[in-house]
């Protein structure tokens, strides 16, 4: 009990009964399993699940255990909205939880084969005192499973490249649209558009990463180059443009039926869509 192990400083006790507990434990350290440890447990104190400071990287099995029913680490929440962009997540990470932006776009970069859209929007409990390399991990991590996970809800399938596609037109609705019920008329302009080959010419395509809140102006519009710029470029991007919420991902997967190719905003903050450029260019008078 006095023999040295090493450990994380910061630990993740997952939920769920003891044995369990003790068996994912002991995946990340080899010095802790079923038995006597259990019952060693047990008398100290039930582990509390959450992430646990657990004070040090060496430790006594005895204060290791102690230490999972007995330190709480301090977190602090932080919010990804859908919208908004990885680029804009990793300038907040790196304020709230003093560290290196340049670190996490490094990290991320490594770790990500996706530029965006793959982070769940939500509020997130960061324990105080992490890295770059670890936050990146986790959140890397933890999109992959739930990607997959509301792949599988939403298609009964999951297909990593064909999921990819269905974030690029999600976020294109993220940014497009004025309120969620508007998210199914909006996909369904830009499938229209996507299946006669016409150009998507949608301004939201061009708030990507450390633009996200930049006003896209016809100057933007000629100069940016990048794929992003749906006016420039046919179909659709090679990556989301954003972090996208559920009703976005509904709406990419289930189109209205409509003969919708072209909307403006109205005078209410809502959209108003047609059919023809004519009666387009009406809306935009009014």
């Amino acid at each position: 009990m006095i023999q040295p192990i090493g450990t994380q400083k910061i630990v993740y006790v997952p939920k769920g009964g003891i044995n369990n507990i003790i068996t994912q434990l002991g995946a990340q350290n080899g010095n802790i399993s079923v038995g006597f440890d259990k019952l060693l447990m047990i008398f100290l104190g039930y582990p509390q699940s959450g992430w646990i400071d657990m004070g040090g990287t060496v430790l006594t099995k005895a204060d290791y255990l102690y230490q999972l029913s007995h330190a709480k680490a301090a977190t602090r929440a932080i919010t990804l909205i859908p919208g908004e962009t990885t680029y804009i997540f990793l300038e907040q990470l790196s304020k709230e939880f003093n560290l290196s932006f340049n670190a996490l776009r490094r990290e991320y970069e490594k770790l990500s084969q996706f530029e965006d859209g793959w982070i769940i929007p939500e509020t997130y409990n960061i324990p105080l005192g992490v890295d770059e390399r670890w936050l990146i991990n986790y959140f890397i991590n933890d999109s992959k499973k739930r990607n997959e996970a509301l792949s599988r809800e939403l298609t009964n399938d999951y297909d990593e490249s064909e999921w990819n596609r269905v974030l690029i037109i999600a976020s294109i609705i993220q940014k497009e649209s004025a309120n969620n019920a508007e998210m199914p008329i909006v996909s369904s302009v830009i499938h229209n558009r996507l299946r006669i080959r016409m150009k998507l010419q949608m301004d939201g395509t061009l708030n990507y990463g450390k633009f996200s809140h930049t006003k896209v102006t016809p100057t933007r519009i000629r100069e940016d180059m990048s794929p992003y710029n749906t006016y420039a470029h046919y179909g659709l991007p090679e990556n989301p443009v954003c972090t996208v919420s559920k009703e976005a991902i509904k709406a990419a997967l289930k189109p209205d039926k409509t003969k919708y190719l072209y909307f403006v905003k109205g005078s209410n903050g809502q959209h108003l869509f047609t059919e023809t450029y004519s009666e387009h260019l009406k809306n935009i008078s009014k």
